[in-house]
């Protein structure tokens, strides 16, 4: 005995097969819906499909900002530092001179600061002498005061033809381009006081 409800049945059982009015997919709408589907897994998920991201070398590192010492441009740094030790070095993006741009040298700048061959002693060799010898700063900064108020007071002009003048031709002074402004024009001011007539700085060479 059929079931009455059997044949109320049959159409929705097989629906999909028999009625053309039922949506299909096309092969474009089911690619689709793959490449969706795989993108937002991969976003969910903790790999991705972005390549893995490397932790930063500076982080945790104290940053501080100076000027590239190789030429007179006058480049900006940034100095990142752990422990003492400097760990990176790149351009900032702030400076107004170079925007955060750097040249090969400037870039390479870490080489310069942590190199085997680098001096960090004060090496001095006596006159006519054939050897150098270490001394520390102390010692260099009393013999160069030393050796400057002796050439000073041998060399000293007050007046030149009646005309005063107040000077000293056998001193020279140049500025090098890791100074900035605040710091050029102190030195500026102590070499005029002392009578030195040429007065450079590197950043116009």
């Amino acid at each position: 005995m059929k079931d009455k409800h059997e044949d109320e049945r049959r159409p929705q059982d097989h629906g999909d097969a028999n009625n053309p009015a039922a949506p299909r997919s096309t092969r474009r709408q089911f690619l689709k819906g793959l490449t969706t589907g795989t993108v937002a897994i991969g976003a969910l998920s903790q790999e991705g499909c972005a390549p893995a991201v490397p932790p930063l070398k500076t982080r945790g590192a104290t940053t501080t900002t100076t000027v590239c010492p190789f030429c007179g441009v006058g480049c900006g740094q940034v100095v990142s530092t752990r422990a003492g030790k400097v760990i990176h070095i790149e351009g900032d993006p702030g400076h107004p001179i170079s925007e955060g741009t750097l040249c090969s040298k400037g870039a390479a700048g870490i080489q310069v600061v942590n190199n085997s061959r680098r001096l960090q002693k004060v090496l001095y060799r006596k006159p006519n002498g054939a050897k150098w010898e270490e001394k520390t700063w102390d010692w260099a900064l009393e013999r160069i005061a030393a050796r400057v108020k002796e050439t000073r007071d041998k060399t000293f002009k007050t007046t030149v033809d009646g005309r005063v003048v107040n000077r000293t031709e056998a001193i020279a002074c140049l500025g090098g381009s890791a100074l900035d402004n605040e710091e050029a024009y102190p030195l500026a001011k102590l070499m005029r006081a002392l009578g030195l007539v040429y007065l450079e700085h590197q950043a116009r060479l």
